[in-house]
């Protein structure tokens, strides 16, 4: 049973004005918070499971830190992160820094967890995506918005 205050977020969450102010908002708010506590708290967190994606950017290989919903996978010790971009056109840009360098970080409540990160094709994309819709439906109305496919990533322990 989700909860009614969920609810009405996944259908905040899901619209076109939501998409255009959430990615200045809400990473920055969660960057500021996640900075002054150490990592021990990332607001959107709160809401649905979050980390904090250390990787280095695919030009200029300086670390960027960016805030993020991923995806526990508990029973595989792994987590997935959504390349949604809250359904706006373009690819985010953490997606193209863990294509050029897989070996990233992330902060999961204080922790830092080294990982390497794994593009999904197919199937197994598939079996990912049906799981990430389960976890945040609004993530369908993501991809109707937009014409290239969403990216998952699956994140393994280093």
């Amino acid at each position: 049973m989700v909860a009614p205050g969920v609810r009405l977020v996944q259908k905040i969450s899901s619209t076109r004005a939501f998409a255009r102010a959430a990615p200045y908002v809400v990473p920055a708010f969660d960057r500021a918070v996640h900075r002054l506590t150490r990592g021990k708290v990332l607001p959107s967190a709160r809401m649905l499971p979050g980390a904090v994606l250390g990787v280095r950017g695919a030009r200029t290989g300086t670390v960027r830190r960016t805030p993020l919903a991923c995806l526990p996978e508990e029973e595989r010790g792994t987590w997935l992160l959504i390349g949604s971009n809250f359904g706006r056109p373009g690819h985010p840009a953490w997606t193209a820094n863990l294509l050029a360098h897989p070996d990233a970080v992330i902060s999961l409540r204080g922790q830092d967890v080294p990982v390497r990160a794994r593009l999904l094709g197919s199937a197994e994309r598939a079996e990912a995506w049906a799981a990430a819709l389960a976890f945040w439906p609004p993530y369908a109305a993501y991809q109707a918005r937009v014409d290239r496919e969403i990216r998952v990533f699956r994140l393994e322990r280093r």
